[in-house]
């Protein structure tokens, strides 16, 4: 029979028996559904083949670019570095990277950001909470580093009643036109006690808690993540199932300093808050309340970051995807892809380029029973945004 004379049940019946006496080999190369689309173009920065996970990552005016590495349980050489000649090295040096609880101020704990500020300087954040733990007594601090002369310049305390036992110091940005000498907003990502907005004069060193247990900072209790097609928990071996319950973690400054944005990271909503409220310690914490505002969803995210043209970023942690706010409130994807997993910091680029890491953070031991099921290498990526980093002095 020719195939003019068939009809198109018999001609689909046809293709079918054809595909069914294929090889299995055949098969396997001959997808029957729609493929994963990826969005956007991430370029490979850096592949982490070895050592521990990072988290935080930062570009210098002259394209230098410094990771962290938190203590968090993998065996932790030294918990800053930086990229030169295709390897990691210690920075500013091994010395300050090799913690002594004799020295706890001029040390290294345990760095969960860093990031490089208006004037060049590398701004070191160190919660002093090796896995989670209780702070270290007189560790926690913001520590400058000159990227010159590569030394230490500066080391601010964060005291006991601002770095409270249950704060975990997150991330942080800068703005150097405030007072004397600028100013820091810091995220308290807390596993236990209340998140918050800590803010820091960068001359006197004093600093004060803001949206301590406000509903803004706090995790969101209905808050349900799934990653990697399963509920994100933490799971220990022969116990049921915990909420995964993280407090105030991205935080981004808007490009005219007026506005400091924010997110859970058990939440899938976006907080702002203007940023003149948060610098009067001793202002009145209902008005403060009564500004913030609830800016909707926009995915779960770790890092968040913006841009000089007044464009928000956020990681999705869920869909292994970053997305970028407009002015004026929409939301669009600039990358998507399977290799993007668990996105982390975001830090804007010189060069035009938005850079983050992607660790896998969702296969550790903790949220499987104790298997570790990361796959090396983690990776340090970037993407084209065609915009420049928010630098305020």
């Amino acid at each position: 029979m020719s195939v003019k004379k068939m009809s198109l049940p018999m001609i689909a019946t046809a293709a079918l028996l054809v595909q069914l006496a294929l090889p299995a080999s055949v098969h396997a190369a001959v997808p029957l559904v729609p493929a994963v689309r990826a969005v956007g173009n991430i370029e490979p920065v850096y592949q982490f083949k070895s050592g521990p996970m990072p988290t935080g990552v930062t570009v210098s005016a002259k394209g230098r670019i410094f990771v962290n590495f938190p203590r968090w349980g993998d065996d932790v050489p030294f918990t800053v570095g930086e990229i030169r000649n295709g390897a990691v090295v210690a920075y500013p040096s091994q010395t300050a990277n090799t913690f002594d609880p004799a020295k706890p101020a001029d040390t290294l704990s345990s760095v969960q950001s860093v990031v490089v500020d208006a004037l060049d300087r590398l701004w070191i954040l160190d919660p002093a909470a090796p896995g989670f733990q209780t702070r270290i007594a007189g560790a926690a601090k913001l520590v400058a580093v000159d990227l010159g002369s590569n030394k230490i310049v500066k080391t601010i305390i964060i005291p006991a009643t601002v770095a409270l036992d249950t704060t975990y110091l997150n991330d942080v940005r800068f703005d150097l036109r405030v007072g004397k000498a600028g100013v820091a907003y810091i995220t308290d990502s807390s596993l236990s006690g209340p998140g918050g907005i800590i803010v820091v004069d960068l001359d006197s060193g004093h600093s004060w808690r803001k949206l301590t247990g406000h509903p803004s900072t706090s995790v969101d209790t209905t808050f349900v993540p799934f990653v990697e097609g399963e509920r994100l928990a933490q799971r220990a071996p022969g116990k049921a199932p915990q909420p995964f319950a993280v407090a105030s973690d991205g935080i981004a400054l808007s490009s005219d300093g007026a506005t400091l944005f924010y997110s859970p990271l058990s939440s899938r909503h976006l907080f702002s808050v203007p940023t003149k409220l948060l610098l009067d310690d001793t202002a009145n914490d209902a008005a403060l309340s009564a500004a913030v505002r609830d800016l909707g969803e926009k995915g779960a995210s770790d890092g968040m970051e913006a841009d000089d043209k007044g464009r928000l970023y956020a990681s999705d942690y869920e869909h292994n995807s970053i997305h970028r706010r407009q002015p004026d409130g929409q939301w669009t994807t600039i990358a998507s892809d399977p290799r993007m997993s668990w996105p982390d910091t975001l830090s804007v680029g010189p060069d035009g380029y938005l850079y983050f890491t992607a660790n896998q953070l969702n296969r550790q031991a903790g949220f499987h029973e104790g298997k570790d099921l990361r796959q090396k290498p983690y990776m340090l990526f970037r993407v084209r945004i065609d915009a420049g980093p928010v630098m305020l002095k």
